[in-house]
């Protein structure tokens, strides 16, 4: 493998198309790691949570053909040491990883640390790679090139990020949860919609109006206070930006309940491989005597079930809903 470290944007760019069809292969695939995303990220700098990025992808080739990718960009980490982490780390993107075939993968990842002990610029002291699944087969094949080289590995614990295998079927779905559970869903659906107040949920999916519903969405989102904290004017520019990539590539479900005609609940997802992987939500708080947050869930399950999705992936999290 011949290994090519990138540090400018254009040199990202221009990989576009093989980027996403290696990704297609890639034995991490989760929607975080589109090129599209990682270009948005990388636009806003995580929406501004590291204003001093300098971007660091490293490349690997094989007769010509793009065999793996670590996207990654190197900063001063939370510890204040110069490190590599991965584009996208930390707060809003739930999961990361290298780009590469299984077969590839150990190769790949070994031939990486070997190319990136040879580098004097960046002058990088450790890499500090947030947010993969526990389940990831980079970190079995990171640890052996480790090992190998006698450098130091150490694997923690971040979040829960749970997930609903889907029956396929609602009715199967429910049987399948806690009674007290089962009987919250059920009442508060039928709590609102016996109400004498007119009701629907939708997904919000026309190119003419995602602009307008991607800002409803990130103000309701700002009514909670720890997000309106979070919600600086980068971080709603690559909320927004974020939407509309998404609908480009046709995997958005921006959802929304409507109650007397106002949005009063919103669920930010992506449908995405045969599964729901659910970013945010957003609730305009003078509703919530319709508990609008959990009706909205629960159409959304219903939705999954009847679309024969295979999980409901709530992702990084241990919000009271999940």
């Amino acid at each position: 493998m011949e290994f090519t470290l990138l540090t400018s944007y254009p040199e990202m760019d221009v990989l576009a198309g093989e980027w996403n069809a290696l990704l297609d292969e890639s034995a991490s695939h989760v929607p975080f790691l589109r090129h599209e995303y990682q270009t948005n990220w990388w636009q806003t700098r995580g929406g501004g949570e590291w204003p001093s990025a300098e971007l660091a992808v490293v490349v690997a080739r094989e007769n010509g053909h793009l065999v793996g990718i670590a996207p990654m960009f190197f900063d001063h980490n939370r510890e204040g040491d110069p490190a590599l982490l991965l584009l996208g780390s930390i707060e809003i993107s739930d999961y990361l990883d290298v780009i590469a075939r299984p077969a590839d993968l150990p190769g790949f990842l070994d031939g990486l640390l070997e190319f990136l002990d040879g580098l004097t610029a960046p002058a990088w002291k450790s890499l500090d790679w947030y947010n993969l699944l526990e389940g990831s087969a980079t970190l079995p094949a990171l640890a052996a090139a480790a090992s190998k080289r006698g450098w130091n590995l150490r694997v923690e614990t971040l979040q829960h990020s749970p997930y609903i295998s889907l029956p396929g079927d609602w009715e199967s779905y429910l049987a399948s949860i806690d009674k007290k559970q089962r009987h919250e869903v059920r009442r508060k659906i039928r709590r609102l919609e016996e109400a004498d107040v007119p009701s629907r949920w939708y997904f919000a999916r026309d190119p003419e109006t995602i602009q307008a519903d991607a800002d409803a969405f990130i103000d309701m989102m700002a009514q909670d206070p720890e997000k309106e904290a979070f919600l600086s004017d980068a971080m709603r520019a690559h909320m927004r930006q974020t939407m509309i990539c998404a609908l480009e590539a046709d995997c958005l479900n921006l959802a929304f309940l409507e109650i007397e005609g106002k949005k009063a609940a919103g669920y930010l997802s992506f449908d995405y491989l045969n599964r729901v992987w659910v970013y945010n939500s957003g609730l305009d708080r003078s509703f919530m005597e319709y508990s609008p947050g959990w009706v909205l869930l629960g159409y959304l399950l219903q939705w999954a079930n009847d679309q024969k999705r295979l999980e409901f992936d709530f992702m990084r999290g241990d919000e009271e809903y999940k």
